[in-house]
């Protein structure tokens, strides 16, 4: 059995408030019994958990954040805003992955049990989103860093991924692609409907309807950006560009096109999604919609730590504006 606050309090002979000033430094203690409880503490060998260190103060100071993985070339961004802002704030944070699936989770959800955080960050795990909502219905503070398009129940940060859409098409319309193809995310993430949704309206009404025939279903992938646009070459589609709906997905749709022979941008045009440092580095550099994501976790962090000053969380999401960088995938 692990060595409790409980256990140092009653071999030191006191309370556990008392240990808990110890171990936070605070509160007037008489120097004897100070020196006592430290002793019982190296004899036990106690190892003070966040929520006993936080006892006296009533927060541990510590942001929680939980996300899928690190491997995703975007997450790094979002880490960096959110960990600016914590950090300038004299916060710590505590950072969970979904490497390990259900494991992962149940070791996420001791951590929750145990009150080692005073608030939660989230960039959801593929099919968490109701337990997230169940932590904040149960009163654990959360703020969504929405890059789905869920619109949960509680607090978040999002982009305009419809809009973001809207600017790759009228992009491309204003360079007199009117052939374009499109290499989409999942299609039950709301990012991925919302991106389709901005750029086929645009086309729409510009007398050029996207066939569904040129909407082909990735994965968000270098791989099957790759595989797609080669398989659309061998089925012989005539296009003139391509909208994918993440740079690495565009980054596959341009091998596949330099292996075929063709020119980026003369033949074909290529516009990517997110702008991420791999899109500056493409040959050509790759044309993108700018996802502020230093700024979703920036925004997302501030929301958090507001609301540990009094401040409600907002009831609506906090939307940041996405922008179109355009580089040489498409400049004539």
């Amino acid at each position: 059995m692990p060595i409790t606050i409980a256990d140092v309090a009653a071999h030191a002979g006191v309370s556990k408030t008392t240990v808990s000033r110890v171990l936070n430094g605070k509160g007037e203690l008489n120097a004897e019994t100070a020196a006592r409880v430290r002793q019982v503490i190296a004899e036990l060998g106690y190892v003070p958990s966040a929520g006993a260190v936080g006892l006296a103060r009533g927060r541990t100071r510590i942001v929680g954040m939980l996300v899928p993985s690190l491997t995703w070339p975007w997450i790094g961004a979002v880490l960096q805003g959110v960990i600016d802002v914590v950090e300038a704030e004299g916060f710590g944070l505590l950072l969970f992955t979904c490497n390990r699936g259900a494991e992962s989770l149940r070791s996420f959800a001791q951590q929750v049990s145990a009150k080692s955080f005073d608030g939660l960050l989230v960039i959801e795990p593929e099919g968490t989103l109701d337990y997230i909502t169940e932590l904040h219905d149960a009163g654990l503070p959360v703020v969504l860093i929405d890059d789905r398009g869920h619109q949960p129940l509680f607090p978040s940060v999002a982009t305009t991924d419809r809009a973001g859409g809207e600017s790759a098409a009228r992009h491309l319309l204003e360079l007199d692609r009117r052939r374009p193809i499109v290499v989409t995310g999942p299609e039950h993430f709301g990012c991925a409907q919302e991106r389709l949704a901005g750029f086929a309206g645009v086309y729409a009404a510009a007398q050029s309807p996207l066939p569904p025939s040129r909407v082909l279903v990735g994965d968000f992938t270098v791989e099957e950006g790759y595989r797609l646009v080669a398989r659309a070459l061998a089925d012989g589609v005539e296009f003139d560009a391509v909208f994918a709906q993440n740079d690495l997905s565009a980054t596959g749709a341009l091998q596949a096109l330099r292996e075929a022979g063709l020119r980026v941008p003369q033949d074909v045009a290529v516009v990517g999604f997110d702008d991420v440092p791999l899109a500056s580095y493409t040959d050509p550099a790759l044309t993108t919609v700018h996802q502020p994501l230093q700024e979703m976790g920036e925004a997302a962090a501030r929301m958090l730590l507001a609301h540990f000053q009094g401040t409600p969380l907002p009831v609506t999401p906090q939307i940041l504006p996405t922008t179109l960088v355009v580089r040489d995938s498409t400049r004539p």
